[in-house]
């Protein structure tokens, strides 16, 4: 009766201690798992047909093995093995039982060996969830319990295979254990084989699908690439068609005002040299449609953005082998090679043609910044002019 008040107040204490001060983080390691483990044990106990005295001191470590993530995960044992001889020291507990107790707890440490009958039955308790049908659910909150203390992450296949390896690896140290839990770890093992069998395969058919020969862009994409491209080509046109159109005009303004200047006996050319300051306004034009239409001409000439190319370097992400600029500069044999593996390899392919478009774009910002330089001497040039002959008239 004294030795069941004592697994009781333990009971309580650990139930007490888990719901004020563990986290709701630990969804494996809490309080349900604890109490599984001391029912398992008991049941064990009994099978092993275990002296009262050491049922006790078995039961006592199982409610207190997992006491220690309160205030650390990693190495947790030690924390429970000081808690728990606070509490015994406290009941006044017998320190050669407290030491007992201390070492089944100990036991629970992966990797650790075990000395006596107890610590194998607590290690064998620890683990029964390994050899129920509830193995698979149950993992799965201890790999999310990992992801949030340990920072280890899994894929869905590195989690089966590492399931698999440590389903393999432990194995039941008590005869009762073995008797109960035998069986169906078997079922788990043959499951979990099955389970990563089918990832292998899911994992080689995606695999196989990317390893396409040739490139097959969906049509969304292709929408997208092909609707970029005549924007900037129809973007281009229209840079081009501007510049034309202030080219022609400054020529035309340029020819007359350089054909009535040299008109010495005209009357418009006899009207400048009695009125000399009418050469303001003129010069003023006729620089500033000269500065005009040299921006104009700059913007439409042909511009080809380049670099130093080098074989070796044909798959960089600044190399495009789509645009003559850069593929001219290797010799033909590489530029097969390059265009065999851009046929090949669908990211190399959008790479380039992402980076054809990226330099369409930075010829188009150089073209609209010239024309916007050209129109704006131009309009700047035509209101000096104005203001200009109109001062020189009232004078």
């Amino acid at each position: 009766m004294e030795k069941e008040d004592l697994i009781r107040k333990a009971g309580n204490y650990v139930f007490t201690l888990f719901k004020e001060k563990l986290s709701k983080k630990l969804v494996y390691h809490n309080y349900k798992h604890t109490f599984e483990v001391v029912k398992e044990a008991r049941q064990l106990a009994d099978d092993c047909m275990l002296p009262e005295d050491e049922q006790e001191i078995l039961l006592l470590a199982a409610w207190f093995h997992d006491t220690g993530y309160i205030s650390t995960y990693e190495n947790h044992e030690d924390e429970s093995i000081d808690i728990a001889t606070a509490f015994l020291r406290e009941q006044q507990y017998p320190e050669e039982r407290i030491t007992q107790v201390c070492r089944c707890i100990m036991a629970t440490k992966q990797g650790q060996i075990t000395h006596h009958l107890l610590e194998d039955i607590l290690v064998d308790a620890d683990i029964a969830n390994i050899g129920k049908d509830t193995f698979f659910a149950t993992a799965e909150l201890l790999r999310v319990e990992w992801e949030i203390y340990l920072g280890r992450t899994f894929t869905d296949l590195e989690w089966a295979q590492y399931q698999l390896d440590f389903l393999l690896s432990v194995s039941f140290r008590t005869q009762p254990a073995q008797a109960r839990f035998s069986k169906q770890l078997s079922k788990n093992i043959q499951a979990q084989r099955n389970h990563l069998q089918e990832l292998s395969k899911k994992k080689k058919k995606k695999e196989k699908k990317n390893r396409e020969n040739l490139a097959q862009p969906k049509r969304g994409i292709e929408t997208m690439f092909r609707s970029t491209y005549d924007t900037h080509i129809s973007l281009s046109a229209i840079a081009d068609n501007k510049a034309n159109m202030m080219i022609s005009l400054n020529a035309i303004i340029m020819s007359i005002i350089i054909t009535y200047l040299g008109t010495k006996s005209s009357i418009i050319g006899a009207e400048f040299t009695r009125n000399p300051i009418l050469m303001i306004p003129v010069g003023i034009l006729l620089a500033t449609t000269l500065a005009s239409v040299i921006s104009a001409i700059i913007s439409a000439q042909p511009e080809v953005t380049s670099f130093r190319l080098r074989p070796n370097k044909l798959t960089s992400r600044r190399i495009n082998l789509l645009f003559f600029g850069n593929f001219t500069k290797v010799p033909l044999e590489d530029f097969q090679n390059g265009m065999h593996d851009i046929m090949r390899d669908k990211n190399a392919l959008y790479n380039n043609m992402i980076t054809d478009i990226y330099y369409l774009g930075d010829v188009l910002k150089n073209k609209y910044r010239l024309l916007r330089i050209s129109y704006t001497i131009f309009m700047i040039g035509i209101i000096l002019t104005v203001v200009s002959f109109v001062i020189a008239i009232a004078r």
